[in-house]
């Protein structure tokens, strides 16, 4: 929404809803958003002065363009006439099946000295998605009229000459919505409300909704308070309820509902809120999204997998688990209390014929029962009552402990899981790492998939990391500060109730040859997995040729193996970047698995390369590859950058310790990337502290990474020929604008970019 600064004494024509001049742009995702933004708006979105002499620019968050090493300058005060503070935002959605009624709820305060008159802007999420808008401040409502996007473009343009700002070019392209004028007198407190209901679009069998929110980067602070409330309802079944963009919480209270919310505090949102979700009546649902964009490429494919809803007990598959506690020395007082308290949780929750069994180790191995033992009132408090007698002290038998737990596992018709708990090293029985490991992949003779803990700093967090690898699991890290039993209760919960296990994904390309080999390649996670009851499996890959497709889910449910086939579509170019965030997905798990192979097999040239590439392209910044943060090092630098993130990887050494322990949980995040990098600012999270910085050399923007270099933000993509060949076009100009119809839409928000800027588009470099 844009809101403006409206001088009463004007024209009434200066006020008209389609006038050029007075139009000052607060998207509803400005005031929406400016309500998902700011805390204290300075000239927020919006507050323009209409008087020619007075122009005035959206604001922008001060961070100004430094290198890693150097702080953040913080703003120079300065009086601000007009300003307005927003308290909180709230944006509840009804959707059912493919019509979304919204409402927004906004309360502010004019913090300036004199009083506003001020309008806003709602851009349409995609142009002809609005049927109707209602407007209300303070309960009285006001006039909204819609503008196709024609109208909306010229308003735009003239916005943006005027006050010399391309902020709003991003939108142009949609229609919008313009309400009239009302006034908020100085120190007033009003309460926005507003209502529109949504036909959602449908991408590849999933219904999308989306929600501008992009335009609340241009703030001079974080929102107080953003809330979102999502209520999804349909008459079919709900498979996969997904967003790219924010990771949001999702609840399944049944088959034909689900529920998603996500809380904000003190943030600046840097993309639009997008969720997508479909429907089906078989036991699994799945859909693909798949995105190209140059057909001499390979293309980028993500598949979403969801089980249905198991509302019963007793309709839940039946499985083994083990917990395998550490109860050495090192655990005793709060950590050992935690550790019991997170056993009791798992006991109270398993389900009515599950094997299960606890294990206890220090130097010695003592087991709850010598063999898996069903699961009943009885011997639940049996358990709970081994569980109290459990002590620490002792040495830290990890290799005894997974040998004796592994061999209770003879059967393979039910899933079985370990869950493995240590704070510390290996100290007593075998040492020797590459012989635990060896000797647990030996031992695992039913797949079952260990969840290793690794709790506190003095973890060899390799040692977990190769355990997981091994054995179909995953490793999980758990600070000095923080609680063991919710991070287990968490995982617990999540796999409690397994719907579908031993998954396999295989997908047949129409009119592929066998010799062709594979339709997909590099598909993250790489490995078996199962499917849990209200889980997702995230599957991103590569492609090589284009086309309809059928996509078969095998896997075992209840002890019998079960498939399902499912339509799908590979595209050949995609004609915009609506499903760009595949890509990045798909880039960030890339980044996680050659971390991880560099971690545990070993550095090479190839993988070190790729590395770099990677990440120089999407932006996307590790550990090691830190110093393209630093404006004196060139990105297409390949030689010397090579040289140095061979350095900065010679931190994954670290087995133990802080470092090592915050490098594989970095590593782990890259391997289960579920959303796209957020825009605005690359994050570089710091391996040592743990932190996350934002970078403000780099930025990504839409589809693209641009590096601020000699005074000029760069295209990752513009090579020195490319520089050198570069068309140079004035700011503003006619031929400015008309680079939006020549290239779409998507391209707006490269030519957004403040300053001077380099931008390649289908292989033609610009600079403004």
């Amino acid at each position: 929404m844009l809101s403006r600064n409206c001088d009463s004494r004007q024209p009434s024509e200066m006020q008209r809803v389609g006038s050029m001049r007075t139009v000052g742009l607060a998207t509803l995702v400005g005031f929406i958003v400016a309500a998902l933004l700011p805390a204290l708006v300075t000239a927020q979105g919006v507050l323009l002065d209409i008087r020619p002499d007075h122009p005035h620019r959206l604001p922008r968050p001060i961070h100004p363009p430094h290198p890693i090493p150097h702080p953040i300058r913080p703003p120079i005060p300065r009086p601000v006439p007009t300003s307005y503070k927003i308290q909180e935002l709230a944006v509840n959605v009804n959707l059912v099946d493919q019509i979304a009624k919204v409402q927004v709820s906004q309360s502010f305060v004019n913090t300036g000295s004199r009083a506003m008159e001020v309008c806003f802007v709602f851009p349409l999420p995609y142009d002809g998605a609005v049927d109707r808008l209602t407007f209300l401040v303070d309960g009285k409502e006001y006039d909204a009229k819609l503008l196709n996007a024609k109208e909306a473009r010229r308003i735009y343009e003239g916005y943006i000459r005027r006050n010399q700002d391309p902020a709003l070019l991003e939108w142009m392209g949609t229609g919008m919505f313009k309400t009239s004028v009302f006034p908020v007198p100085a120190g007033a407190k009003r309460t926005v409300t507003l209502r529109y209901s949504q036909v959602c679009r449908k991408l590849d069998g999933l219904t999308e909704f989306l929600f501008p929110l992009s335009t609340a980067k241009y703030t001079s602070h974080p929102v107080e308070n953003l809330r979102f409330a999502v209520n999804i309802q349909s008459q079919v079944a709900i498979k996969n309820v997904y967003s790219p963009t924010h990771s949001v919480e999702i609840k399944r209270p049944n088959d034909e509902h689900a529920v998603v919310q996500l809380h904000h505090k003190n943030r600046i949102p840097n993309s639009d809120f997008r969720l997508f979700f479909d429907v089906g009546s078989k036991a699994v649902g799945a859909s693909v999204l798949s995105y190209r964009p140059e057909k001499n490429e390979q293309g980028y494919l993500m598949m979403l997998v969801s089980p249905e809803i198991k509302k019963q007990a007793d309709k839940q598959m039946k499985k083994n688990i083990l917990f395998v506690v550490d109860r050495s020395g090192s655990m005793s007082g709060k950590k050992i209390e935690q550790a019991k308290a997170a056993l009791k949780f798992v006991l109270n929750n398993l389900n009515k014929d599950d094997l299960f069994n606890v294990i206890a180790y220090d130097s010695e191995v003592e087991s709850f029962q010598p063999e898996l033992q069903k699961y009943n009132d009885k011997t639940r408090k049996q358990a709970i009552g081994f569980v109290e007698g459990i002590f620490a002290g002792g040495s830290t038998n990890i290799d005894g402990a997974l040998t004796t737990a592994l061999a209770m596992l003879q059967d393979n018709k039910r899933p079985s899981y370990v869950v493995f708990l240590t704070d510390g090293l290996p100290t007593a029985g075998e040492t020797g790492l590459t012989r635990i490991v060896a000797n647990a992949k030996k031992n695992n003779k039913v797949r079952a998939r260990i969840f290793n803990f690794g709790v506190g700093y003095d973890v060899n967090s390799r040692l977990l990391d190769k355990l997981a690898r091994v054995c179909y699991g995953q490793s999980l890290y758990v600070r000095p500060n923080e609680d063991i039993e919710e991070h287990v209760s968490k995982l617990f919960r999540r796999i409690g109730a397994p719907a579908m296990t031993d998954i396999a994904i295989k997908v047949d390309l129409e009119g592929q040859d066998p010799e062709d080999g594979s339709a997909v390649n590099r598909l993250y996670p790489r490995d078996a997995y199962d499917l849990f009851t209200g889980d997702q499996l995230v599957l991103v890959g590569r492609y090589k040729n284009a086309g309809n497709a059928k996509i078969t889910v095998e896997g075992t449910v209840d002890g019998k193996k079960q498939s399902f086939s499912f339509p799908a579509k590979l595209s050949k170019k995609s004609k915009d970047e609506t499903n760009a965030f595949v890509e990045k997905v798909w880039a960030s798990r890339r980044i996680g698995e050659i971390i991880d192979e560099i971690d545990l097999q070993g550095k090479n040239q190839e993988l070190v390369d790729e590395l770099i590439k990677l990440s120089t392209k999407h932006g996307i910044l590790t550990p090691y590859t830190s110093f393209l943060a630093d404006d004196n090092v060139s990105p297409q630098d390949f030689a010397n950058n090579r040289g140095r993130a061979e350095r900065a990887l010679s931190a994954l050494d670290e087995e133990f310790g802080q470092a090592g322990f915050a490098q594989r949980d970095a590593k782990a995040k890259f391997q289960r990337a579920a959303q796209a990098p957020a825009g605005g600012a690359a994050v570089y999270k710091s391996a040592a502290s743990g932190k996350s910085v934002a970078i403000h050399t780099i930025q990504n923007v839409g589809n693209k990474t641009f590096f601020y270099r000699n005074q000029c933000w760069i295209d990752s993509a513009a090579t020195e020929d490319r520089k050198k060949n570069a068309r140079k076009i004035t700011r503003y100009s006619d031929e400015y604008f008309e680079l939006v119809t020549r290239y779409g839409k998507d391209v707006a928000k490269y030519l957004a970019l403040e300053g001077h800027v380099i931008v390649v588009l289908n292989g033609q470099a610009y600079e403004f």
